[in-house]
């Protein structure tokens, strides 16, 4: 496996160490009890054929993309996924169904779309719908980039999902690392067990950065909510912050686990 530097690899090394170091005391972690029985390391299979055979059931978990919900001025539509992935063959597979959200043009974001949306992302846990129809999800993992215009319903929608899943099991967000540091506030108090800091193609937080700014990405981009530093997600062809000890890794593969190699990937995070 490659990991390349494509941007200028000082600005996204400053800015996740720096959100890694949002417990400034050293105190562990505080990982939410839903949370604590799951592996450390997570590996994201999105929509491509992938082959993660070779992980090893005992450390790692798997989070697929299970769904895609769009909604636009036309309502909501569900969206499964289309790609095959080839699996270890245990039952020990910790398997984490993932559902990505989308709005587009003409989206109406009221009370009615976050019942629909909040049912299509529950299905993704449930047997009979998910598309490996596995008979019990490990977590649940929602992913949304919502603006600011959509938070209160995603907030509602994400009340919704929690009141509709069993009582013991995880509910885990991706979370944009404005999210997790300076634009921090809206997350309080949301049902969830973890938000995940995307520490790559940090898009548009990576134009913030330049030379002479390291004081103001200090402030900017210390993590500031609790639900964030439980966890990371990093990919394989970027950077990845020096401080992660503690906190559970999830990787996404930036070409494909089967050429940025799925068992070479974990074993360099061990």
């Amino acid at each position: 496996m490659q990991r390349l530097w494509r941007w200028p690899a000082w600005a996204l090394l400053v800015a996740s160490v720096l959100l890694l170091r949002g417990d400034r005391r050293g105190q562990p972690v505080a990982v939410s009890p839903r949370m604590a029985h799951l592996p450390r390391i997570t590996v994201w299979a999105w929509e491509r054929r992938e082959d993660l055979r070779s992980i090893d059931t005992a450390t790692t978990a798997v989070a697929y993309l299970d769904r895609t919900v769009a909604i636009d001025a036309r309502g909501l539509t569900v969206v499964p996924r289309r790609q095959a992935m080839l699996l270890p063959a245990s039952n020990a597979l910790v398997e984490i169904p993932v559902v990505r959200v989308e709005t587009g043009a003409g989206a109406l974001l009221d009370e009615r779309s976050a019942v629909e949306a909040a049912k299509a992302i529950v299905a993704a846990i449930q047997p009979e719908s998910s598309v490996l129809q596995i008979d019990s999800a490990a977590a649940l993992q929602v992913d949304f980039d919502a603006k600011l215009s959509e938070r209160e319903w995603y907030r509602s929608v994400l009340a919704r999902v929690r009141a509709a899943m069993p009582a013991a099991m995880p509910l885990s967000i991706t979370a944009l690392a404005s999210w997790c540091s300076y634009d921090s506030g809206w997350m309080r108090n949301l049902p969830v067990d973890e938000a995940v800091p995307m520490l790559f193609r940090m898009e548009p937080d990576r134009r913030r950065f330049a030379p002479n700014a390291r004081r103001e990405v200090a402030r900017d981009f210390m993590i500031r909510e609790p639900k964030c530093m439980g966890s990371v997600g990093i990919s394989t062809r970027e950077t990845w912050p020096r401080e992660m000890a503690g906190r559970r890794v999830y990787v996404f593969p930036d070409a494909g686990w089967q050429l940025d190699g799925v068992a070479e990937t974990v074993k360099e995070l061990w």
